[in-house]
């Protein structure tokens, strides 16, 4: 649950920027596909959202259904209904986003199936704002504050519902045990067995698994600085830095929710020691 001011400040900063719906972030945005639609005059039209902002959305569509004809009808008035998986478990959240239909442009080399824009005519719901809202933020973040580490201790540990700091790193696809000591939206760093010249710049995938809801993350990086671990000559604290490109929509999520937890309790411990 976030507040209205939340929601109203993910609006006023990312209403114009557009996100494409991969399969990433379809999955963590539970957008259940089989049940978006065009909605035009009585008649209902399957489609596919292709990108989408606050604004506006572009999305996939058959022509060969007389759609042109419905919209030229219609006076390119539509509803775009969307439908999302509840977080809860509950009954699917669903909503319809009034439109009008501005333009369209042939979908790769198909003579058939056409790229839609779609301006609305309305706000969105807050249930979509929030949605694409936290993907927004973290994506900004994940560039604003990349390199800051977050320690792993017991708390940060609870706040992160990392499941364990006993972790796996495949090197080379191989599996190694490891002990996770920091996080950050770009990287981590680890301590295991092994020695350090034999492990710089090798490519590895490092699994994070998260709790409520339960997800795992496989990463893939590489080994980019070594550190002694004092009075243990058999283990070695290596720095990790990801490949920026293939972090998970999912993990900068998860990231960047401790990120905005931990500044919203800084704030009144620092209101309170100005009064």
């Amino acid at each position: 649950m976030i507040t209205s001011q939340k929601i109203s400040s993910y609006y006023d900063k990312f209403k114009n920027i557009e996100v494409t719906f991969t399969k990433d972030l379809i999955q963590v945005a539970g957008l259940i596909t089989q049940e978006v639609h065009l909605k035009c005059g009585t008649d209902i039209c399957p489609c596919i959202i292709y990108s989408a902002s606050f604004e506006q959305a572009k999305i996939v569509a058959s022509i060969k259904s007389e759609l042109l004809k419905k919209l030229e009808e219609a006076n390119n008035a539509v509803s775009l209904r969307w439908c999302f998986k509840n977080p809860d478990g509950g009954s699917p959240v669903a909503f319809f986003i009034s439109a009008r239909s501005v333009g369209f442009s042939p979908y790769g080399n198909s003579e058939d199936v056409a790229l839609f824009t779609l301006q609305f005519t309305q706000r969105p719901p807050d249930n979509l704002i929030e949605i694409m809202g936290r993907i927004l933020d973290a994506n900004f973040n994940f560039a604003k504050r990349k390199n800051e580490r977050i320690l792993i201790t017991a708390d940060s540990q609870r706040k992160l519902n990392v499941l364990a700091k006993e972790i796996t790193v495949f090197i080379e696809k191989v599996p190694r045990h490891c002990i996770l000591r920091d996080l950050s939206f770009s990287g981590a760093k680890i301590i295991m067995m092994g020695v350090a010249k034999f492990l710089m710049n090798k490519p590895i995938a490092l699994r994070v698994d998260f709790d409520e809801p339960r997800e795992s993350f496989l990463i893939k990086g590489q080994f980019i600085r070594s550190e002694l671990v004092e009075g243990r000559k058999d283990l070695v604290a290596l720095a990790i830095q990801f490949e920026e490109n293939l972090v998970p929509i999912g993990y900068k999520i998860r990231i960047n929710d401790y990120v905005s937890q931990v500044r919203l309790e800084i704030v009144p411990e620092a209101n309170a020691e100005n009064d």
